[in-house]
């Protein structure tokens, strides 16, 4: 979170090793499964069972934006005494491809409202797992969606 609150991850283990660093740190880490996302509606229907939405949710980037902002004022979805909430998502590169504007978009959803969360004194974040070395996003919430620290350099993610 020191430069973002959304961050890449292409190799696998250094993923699982920042994982179970978090699990340690008492982080609740909700890992997603993102890339049999093939529309949008897959992708909403996923993140309200995951995510234990309420029923009426709407289904729609408002909606995924207004539960985000109720998990991260109130704690719902997450236990209270964990340290914060951390959304992984797998496989984003092939959600991206798909249906880019969403997958910025859902992004950046995430970055505000992590933003939202320490206005509350919680933490939230998400890291995202990419099989494309090259994947790019659109700066989110304001920063930027960057490699992590061991994998910034591009020769790092070959």
């Amino acid at each position: 979170m020191v430069n973002t609150f959304v961050t890449m991850f292409r190799r696998r283990a250094l993923l699982d090793e920042t994982i179970a660093h978090l699990r340690s740190a008492d982080y609740h880490v909700v890992p997603i499964e993102s890339f049999g996302w093939e529309s949008p509606a897959a992708m909403h229907s996923d993140l309200a069972r995951i995510l234990d939405f309420p029923s009426y949710y709407g289904h729609n980037l408002d909606a995924l934006n207004d539960c985000l902002r109720d998990m991260a004022q109130d704690h719902r979805g997450w236990p209270a005494e964990a340290a914060g909430l951390v959304l992984v998502l797998l496989g984003y590169d092939s959600f991206a491809a798909r249906h880019p504007a969403v997958a910025q978009a859902v992004l950046d959803i995430i970055a505000t409202q992590a933003r939202t969360a320490l206005v509350f004194g919680r933490r939230l974040f998400c890291l995202v797992q990419s099989d494309d070395p090259d994947l790019r996003f659109e700066p989110v919430g304001a920063t930027p969606v960057m490699w992590n620290d061991a994998e910034w350099l591009d020769a790092h993610r070959r």
